[in-house]
């Protein structure tokens, strides 16, 4: 699976994807992550990829020309996929009022070879951008961010971790998730048993996880669990 990021700020993803799971799966080859200057797509001397809006009022607006061939390039690289004619690709673009992020949508992303991710900065993006360009417009909570380079990073980690070859002993990571895409979540707890942070406070394991007895752990995990959505 690839992953396309359209962005002014290229180095805030560069120590990120150098580090942990992240890296381990663009080694194996289980995913493939590529950074764009969207400053790379202009045509102009002075590389300007923003212009006042229309209208007037404060700020300036990400232009739609240079995110367009930015798009269209990407869209047409090709990639090594087995056994497949097409291509399965989504453009997404982040706004506080696109849909909300959850791990259905991260499943069903997962199932895609490409994924192009348009981060905006500044006061806004041309809105035709939205209209005409991305696939889903997507929100990673109520409030506002001064990029989309955050969200982008979020969706990245969240889809990566389903895709076969990134985590190890993904047949675990399958029993967790619920048969509408959700993941089960519950508590967990490792050594020491009893942990005393101070002579009066005693804080320990709950008894059921040290008993060995599977079916008496499972319901404790069911009771204790949340479905993430």
């Amino acid at each position: 699976m690839k992953f396309d990021v359209i962005t002014i700020f290229p180095e805030i993803f560069d120590f990120y994807f150098k580090h942990s799971i992240i890296k381990k799966a663009q080694k194996k080859g289980a995913i493939k992550i590529q950074v764009h200057n969207l400053r790379d797509f202009t045509s102009d001397k002075h590389k300007s990829v923003d212009d006042k809006p229309f209208g007037g009022g404060r700020g300036m607006v990400l232009k739609i020309e240079p995110i367009y061939k930015a798009v269209q390039f990407l869209k047409n690289q090709k990639l090594k996929i087995k056994n497949k004619k097409d291509k399965k690709t989504k453009v997404i673009l982040f706004t506080p009022r696109g849909k909300k992020f959850n791990q259905k949508m991260a499943t069903e992303f997962a199932k895609l070879d490409q994924v192009i991710l348009i981060c905006g900065r500044y006061e806004a993006i041309d809105e035709r951008v939205a209209k005409y360009i991305a696939d889903e417009k997507i929100s990673i909570g109520d409030y506002v961010l001064m990029g989309g380079e955050l969200p982008a990073l979020v969706l990245m980690e969240t889809v990566a971790r389903l895709v076969p070859g990134v985590i190890e002993k993904s047949e675990l990571l399958k029993e967790r998730i619920t048969k509408k895409k959700g993941f089960i979540e519950y508590p967990q707890y490792t050594r020491p048993e009893l942990f005393e942070p101070q002579k009066d406070k005693k804080w320990r394991v709950p008894k059921v996880l040290l008993s060995g007895n599977h079916k008496k752990i499972e319901e404790w995990r069911e009771k204790q669990s949340k479905i993430i959505e």
